[in-house]
Order: structure tokens, then sequence, then C-alpha cells
């Protein structure tokens, strides 16, 4: 035997001593953790605050040209007051000694990092990191309310009507089960929020929609419906699959860890039903268009992607690929009978939101027993009930004093010519001219 052999075994010999002698799961160090699930919650946190551009994008495609650069005022600035008094007051409304309660406490958040700097890492994550998670889903629950009031709401009344949903009304509800309040020792179950932000934000555009009435020319005589398209439908493609691609973000984030090989498949295994749901809803809301109207409506398909989403974000942890697709697909289905139901009611919901996002949201809640066994059902529908049962009547007192006293809804007038013209004193395409648009 040459003595390159003689050395190559013995090398490989003593490779195979080390490797039968480590233990069969390294432990990885409390710090490493700290890390990885900081890096979680920011890097899913940029995702959730993607989706902003993502509901800009989409309700600008499905207003009129004459509204569109309003609403994309809208939608940056109701991210930045729900930010603001997120940090005023929500975190620790929603989050600071709740124990069990209905309530946490006011007061301005601050980062309290002591403790890792002084390498002590038992508190899981870096406290700055969670904040911004929780602050993009707020700004999420305000972007709901927008689309659904298009065309007609006075913008001041809706930034200060989002400054008291994101600074109060939603960290109240958000503390009774996230903040570990009444709801969560109950056992109450919603994974990422089809409850808690989701049909919370459609509540709040349900009361508003209600109260400020009907567009226009939206409604007329013996249940006529008159259409409003949208101007346009590409920009609403992207913007759907922006907010697709932010849900990763959204489910996928709930987690609230990644610092172990569990928490790493655990989300993965959220990320492929949170797709599969939004492909349910698609193909749901795709075929049965084709059956009801002998065609495809697209705007319908967007919406039942989302409407897919909304239905698993409250239990993507625990089905298989193929349920979350069943659950995303009933949600499309929804999506397609609930719009129409909402016209006929001649509640005037101009992106389908309240369709989308309430009755999708409650769907959603109500079905996490079907595969969470630790989830009943009687303690999913009390959890309906109540936080939809106070955000209606909240809501519904903040829009009806906002009319009382400032008013919402813009004058006729503005509403002819456009709240482009009449807010902002511009458009956003004006090489067409006001000429082409039509009431």
């Amino acid at each position: 035997m040459s003595l390159a052999r003689r050395i190559w075994i013995s090398v490989a010999s003593a490779g195979a001593v080390v490797l039968t002698t480590i233990p069969a799961r390294a432990q990885v160090g409390e710090e490493t953790v700290f890390v990885l699930n900081s890096f979680s919650f920011l890097v899913h946190g940029f995702l959730v605050m993607f989706m902003a551009a993502g509901f800009a994008m989409l309700e600008s495609g499905l207003v009129r040209m004459k509204n569109t650069a309003t609403i994309c005022l809208k939608n940056i600035a109701l991210y930045s007051v729900a930010g603001f008094v997120f940090l005023l007051t929500g975190y620790n409304l929603m989050y600071a000694g709740v124990d069990g309660g209905v309530i946490g406490s006011f007061g301005l958040w601050g980062a309290d990092d002591g403790a890792a700097l002084a390498g002590d890492f038992s508190g899981g994550y870096a406290a700055a990191s969670d904040w911004f998670f929780q602050m993009v889903f707020v700004a999420t629950t305000a972007s709901i309310v927008s689309g659904a009031l298009a065309e007609r709401i006075r913008l001041w009344p809706f930034l200060i009507f989002t400054a008291v949903l994101a600074g109060i009304l939603y960290p109240i509800t958000g503390a009774w089960h996230w903040g570990g309040g009444w709801l969560a020792e109950l056992g109450f179950v919603d994974f990422a929020g089809s409850t808690v932000v989701h049909s919370v934000g459609g509540w709040a555009a349900l009361t508003g929609a209600i109260i400020l009435g009907a567009r226009l020319g939206k409604y007329g005589p013996g249940g006529r419906i008159n259409p409003m398209p949208g101007a346009n439908l590409p920009l609403a493609t992207l913007g759907t699959f922006i907010l697709w691609l932010g849900w990763f973000g959204f489910n996928g984030g709930s987690q609230l860890a990644l610092g172990s090989a569990a928490d790493a498949i655990a989300i993965a295994t959220i990320y492929v039903n949170t797709n599969m749901a939004a492909v349910g809803g698609v193909l749901a809301a795709t075929a049965l268009t084709q059956i009801l109207h002998k065609k495809v409506d697209l705007t319908m398909a967007l919406n039942g992607a989302i409407g897919g989403l909304v239905s698993i974000t409250a239990g993507p942890d625990t089905p298989t690929p193929l349920v979350a697709t069943a659950i995303g697909a009933v949600g499309g289905v929804l999506v397609v009978l609930a719009v129409p139901m909402f016209d006929r009611l001649r509640i005037d919901d101009v992106v389908g939101a309240i369709s989308v996002h309430l009755v999708c949201g409650v769907w959603g809640t109500l079905a996490v027993p079907l595969t969470n066994p630790d989830a009943s059902f009687v303690t999913q529908l009390a959890g309906v009930i109540a936080i939809g049962a106070f955000t209606a009547v909240a809501t519904g007192v903040v829009w009806l004093a906002l009319r009382q006293s400032i008013g919402i809804r813009c004058s006729e007038e503005a509403e002819l010519v456009g709240l482009d013209q009449t807010e902002l004193g511009l458009e956003a395409y004006p090489e067409f001219g006001r000429g082409s648009q039509t009431v």
C-alpha cells in the first residue's frame, strides 16, 4: 500500500470518529436565536409594508381616472398616520399589561434592549423589530377602509378616522387576542389576523359606506345598479400581485420566530399554504364568473386571489396544501357572491373590500377548527361576534361624530369633477384632459 493511500485512510478514519462523536443536534446559541428572530420580524415586516404599495396600486386601478391621485395620497398618508399613532398610543394599548383583560396601557412606545446589550438574550428579539412588524399590520387595516370609501369621502375626515382606528380601536380588539387578553384566555385562534386585522378593517369600511352613502349615479330606480369601471386594470392586477407577495410576510412572519429548524419548517409550510389559498381563490372566482355570467370577470379574479389570502390568514399553519387551496377557493366563491349582494343592499364599495376582507375574514376564522384540533368553533364564533360588534359600534360612532362635526362627504360638484381637482388641485393623467372623463 502506498504512503499516500495510508495517509488518506488515516485521515478518513479520524474524520469518521470525529463525526460519530458530534451530538446529533447542535445547540443554537441564545444570541443566534435572538438575531434570527429579529431578522424574521424585520424582513417579514418590510414585505408587509410593501403591501401598502399593493393596496395603492389596486385601488388606483379600480377607481375612475379623476380620483386616482387622491387615492394614492390617501394610501401613503394613512400609512404615515397609522405609524405615528401606533407609536404614540397603539402599541402599548395593544400589548402593555393586558394580562387577560381588555386593554393595555396608554403611553408612548420606546425600545428597551438594555438586557440584550448587556448579554442577556432571553427576550428573544430586538424590541424595535417587533414594534415594526406590528405597526405594518395596523396600516393594512386602515388600507382596507380607503378603497371601500373611495371617490366621495373627503381627505382630512378620512385621516382623522384612520388615526382613531389605528391608535385606539384596532389596538383594543388586538389586545383581546394578540395582546394576551380575554379572547386569548378563551382559546380563540387567529394566527395572522383574518379577524383581528381584516374583518376589523371590513367592519370599519362597512359602517363608513353605510353612513357615507353611495356615489352619485351608482344606483338607480327599480333596483338598477350602474357599473362604474376602474380606469386601469393592469395597475389593479399589479397591485394584486404585490399584495400576494406581501402576504408571505404577513402570514410567515406571524410564526414570530426563526430560531430553530422547527420554526423554519413552519414558515415554509405557511408560505405554501398561503400561496395555494390564493391559487384556490383565483380558480374558484374565475370558474364561477364564467358559469354565472358566461364571461370571466378580471376584477373578480383579482379579488378572488385576495379573498383566498384573507381566508387562510387565520390558520395558515395547520392545513395541508390541498385543504388550503379549498379554503381559499371558498373565499373566492364568497367574493363573487358577496359583491353583488352588497350592491343589491345599495352599499357602495368601490373595490370590493367589504366582501374580501369582512366576509372572507369571518369565513377564514370559522374555518380554523377544520384543521386545528386546538380550536373550537364556538370560541371562534364568539371572537368573530365580539370583535365585529365592538368595531361596528365604535367605528359607527366615530363616523357619525365626524359627519355631524366637520362632515365626511365631498360636495356633489366635487364628486362630479373628481377629487383630484377639488381636493388636490391636480390630475393623475393630465395629458388625457378632463373632457374624456365621465361621471
